[in-house]
């Protein structure tokens, strides 16, 4: 059965109109209601490191994913009391040299700059059962770089992530959705398990498990728009058994 991983960047008070990407914040109160109204369908969201089983086929069950890209603090502040509240686990996909940072690599386009968590906060995320993944050292476009520091970056954050968490990394995710299948190669010889993309669409257990597509949740999506992204791959699955 196709399994919706959702994909957020940031959940907090969207920057000014205009601004860009301004699309990658979401309200924290259009957060909450788009995890309760999962839950009251019967819905359990995971982790990559929970879904996995899902994915590929092993276990059976009503399941969606939630990611997290880059570490954002107000993801600590607004998403993980709703994630611990509903019983959820998720994945956030941190760049290893940015804690206490901010989303330096936007600079040039504009982008509101935004605190990243803390190595403190990391930890207290990966305490409440949450998931920590790796997005490289410095969140490079992996594309222009020569093989050894492509594999560099994606093998060492793996290390350097699980001496500061305390816990395994197993889930990487190619920083801008840039990635050629050299890239996958290195995710999956510098141990981790699974990796996502940006392309949009649902993961099967079919699917190279290293370039798992994902469901983008924009600021603006509605909550219609959001149940219909996310449910009709379980619907449309009851409806042909």
């Amino acid at each position: 059965m196709p399994i919706p991983i959702l994909m957020y960047h940031q959940i907090g008070d969207p920057a000014p109109p205009g601004s860009p990407y301004r699309g990658l914040t979401v309200h924290p109160a259009r957060f909450r209601r788009q995890m309760a109204w999962l839950r009251r369908f019967g819905y359990r969201g995971l982790s990559m490191r929970d879904l996995m089983p899902y994915v590929r086929g092993e276990r059976q069950g009503k399941v969606f994913g939630i990611t997290f890209d880059d570490g954002y603090r107000n993801v600590h502040r607004n998403a993980l009391p709703v994630l611990r509240e509903l019983g959820y686990t998720a994945t956030n996909y941190f760049v290893a040299r940015q804690f206490d940072g901010s989303n330096v690599w936007d600079a040039d386009k504009g982008v509101p700059a935004s605190p990243l968590m803390t190595v403190e906060e990391m930890r207290e995320w990966a305490a409440a059962g949450m998931e920590v993944g790796s997005h490289t050292l410095d969140h490079v476009h992996l594309p222009r770089l020569e093989p050894d520091e492509a594999r560099r970056q994606i093998a060492v954050s793996r290390h350097e992530l699980e001496a500061a968490s305390g816990q395994p990394v197993t889930a990487f995710c190619y920083p801008y959705g840039e990635y050629t299948e050299d890239h996958c190669r290195m995710a999956r010889e510098a141990g981790y398990d699974n990796a996502t993309v940006t392309r949009r669409g649902l993961a099967h257990a079919t699917d190279d498990p290293f370039e798992l597509k994902r469901v983008l949740v924009a600021g603006g999506t509605s909550l219609f728009s959001f149940l219909r992204k996310t449910l009709t791959a379980y619907e449309d699955k009851r409806r042909r058994g």
